[in-house]
């Protein structure tokens, strides 16, 4: 059972990192540094409940924010580049947290112990579900409790006139412009609020494995975060979770026994879905499908 928690909670938190992703891609931009964001918010918060007794969720919401913060710093930049050259910028962005991080050595004693990001050793004192009396489904209901608010929250968003405004500048970003739609905003709006998600996907990710260095935060791990909203599609947020859930519950570890070979299943994955399926697995044309579905089965039911 543990063993299935973890899973679960593995598939949560990469969901919000897909998520985050998810967002930005609304307005037709790829980008890399959501690993970034994922980092800091994963660093900020552990160091508060370590290093200052912060209780998790004011931590979760402050390595949220920073990482949301950070996001708006690297908008602004963003603007002026498209496409492959938006990609090599934001991985230059995750690199430098990265390294950062790397050299970061902040030791304080906290009970005795020193706890604290230690530069090439890592942050090894996460302990706050354990000092608490946690237990694992106590984890896995804190962290998919975050995963619904924020695909109820996405979810809204689609269906708003602000899901409508960014929706149209991925779509053709001229001709929103010249529907008077400030391209600006739309764009730093939707990179800040992916930098939110990362960084509350990186918190709990920080806390859930009580071990965190320079390594996590990996160009593979940036590449799921795309890969995500990629393959399950942009067009309902229900996409990016069901992409998640193949992903890390029947690639990744469904398909353990097979080792590095899932690497190159997971790049055939990304080959066949651009060229069978490029608007993603619950595209449109899926969603009607799967509506038509339903409603067939309550009319035999009404009937």
């Amino acid at each position: 059972m543990e063993y299935y928690l973890g899973i679960a909670q593995t598939i949560g938190i990469h969901a919000l990192l897909g998520w985050s992703a998810y967002v930005l891609l609304l307005t037709g931009q790829l980008s890399l540094a959501q690993v970034g964001f994922f980092a800091i918010g994963a660093y900020v918060s552990a160091i508060l409940t370590t290093m200052f007794g912060f209780h998790i969720v004011p931590a979760l919401m402050v390595g949220a924010l920073l990482g949301g913060f950070f996001a708006m710093l690297v908008g602004f930049p963003a603007l002026r580049v498209k496409g492959l050259m938006l990609v090599v910028a934001t991985i230059a962005f995750t690199q430098f947290v990265s390294l950062f991080f790397f050299n970061v050595h902040w030791r304080r004693e906290v009970d005795g112990v020193m706890a604290g990001p230690d530069s090439t050793q890592g942050f090894r004192e996460i302990r706050f579900y354990a000092a608490n009396g946690w237990d694992t489904l106590d984890v896995t209901l804190f962290i998919w409790l975050f995963v619904l608010l924020v695909m109820v929250g996405l979810w809204w968003l689609d269906r708003s006139r602000a899901g409508a405004v960014l929706r149209a500048v991925g779509a053709d970003d001229l001709a929103a412009q010249s529907s008077g739609i400030n391209l600006t905003v739309a764009k730093v709006t939707a990179m800040t609020a992916g930098g939110v998600i990362a960084g509350l996907a990186g918190g709990l990710y920080a806390h859930s494995a009580t071990y965190v260095d320079h390594l996590t935060f990996s160009v593979l791990l940036a590449t799921f975060a795309i890969a995500y909203p990629i393959i399950g599609g942009i067009h309902n947020v229900l996409g990016t979770l069901a992409a998640t859930i193949f992903i890390q519950g029947i690639l990744i570890e469904g398909l353990r026994f097979l080792g590095d070979w899932r690497n190159i299943l997971f790049g055939l994955l990304i080959i066949l879905v651009m060229n069978l399926k490029p608007n993603g697995i619950m595209d449109a044309r899926t969603m009607r499908a799967i509506k038509r579905i339903f409603a067939g089965g309550k009319t035999a039911d009404s009937k």
